[in-house]
């Protein structure tokens, strides 16, 4: 892995790769469908589905066979219901997404230098710590990503706000497509961060600042 990325090609390859994991990363973060909950009729509660995200939950109501309401409450700092593993992934998301941004910075930075034939210690540190972000995001996006299937695997329920009229657990619980989408940002965020991390000059540029001085 040491020699295998170290082509201009090949590292812009990583940075289109990058840029992917972080878009999808960073996509997920704002939908809302992370876990659905199917809820049916019952005397305390009206049936509907409800998408649970990581910062809002939106519930849409059947209230006729050809009518259905929509209501949606965005979480805030002072709500104490939210479970461990929606509190964490709020702080895992946003940092992964800073963690990520300041990744491909650096990453541009090297491939700047890369593309100008300035191989030099700047250009190596820069791959390093954009290998380091990258790999650190991808992290963080992993993480919240199990924390919420393994809450959906295991019926996990919410106690939601009672003007919301939400059960403790649905009768029907499914991983939402936003965990997918986190998911798969994952593999090429941590992909990409290690092929950044082990990035090695090559050995002309090494002996370019003795040219230079003749």
């Amino acid at each position: 892995m040491v020699w295998f990325c170290n082509s201009a090609d090949c590292q812009f390859s990583v940075f289109a790769l990058t840029t992917i994991g972080w878009i999808l990363s960073s996509t997920s973060t704002g939908l809302v469908e992370w876990r659905i909950w199917y809820m049916k009729d019952t005397s305390l509660y009206p049936p509907g589905i409800a998408c649970v995200g990581i910062f809002r939950v939106c519930i849409y109501r059947h209230r006729t066979n050809s009518t259905t309401t929509k209501f949606c409450y965005r979480y805030s700092y002072q709500d104490t219901f939210l479970p461990f593993e929606i509190s964490m992934a709020q702080r895992f998301l946003l940092t992964a997404s800073i963690f990520g941004f300041f990744g491909r910075a650096f990453n541009m930075f090297a491939l700047r230098n890369m593309s100008m034939r300035m191989f030099e210690e700047d250009t190596y540190n820069s791959f390093v710590v954009s290998g380091i972000l990258n790999i650190a995001a991808g992290v963080f996006n992993l993480t919240a990503v199990l924390q919420n299937y393994d809450a959906v695997i295991n019926s996990q329920g919410i106690t939601f706000l009672p003007s919301l009229q939400m059960p403790f657990k649905p009768d029907v619980q499914e991983v939402g497509t936003a965990i997918q989408v986190a998911g798969i940002g994952v593999l090429p965020m941590l992909l990409t961060g290690m092929f950044s991390l082990f990035y090695k000059c090559p050995p002309y540029g090494q002996v370019h600042p003795g040219i230079s001085e003749m």
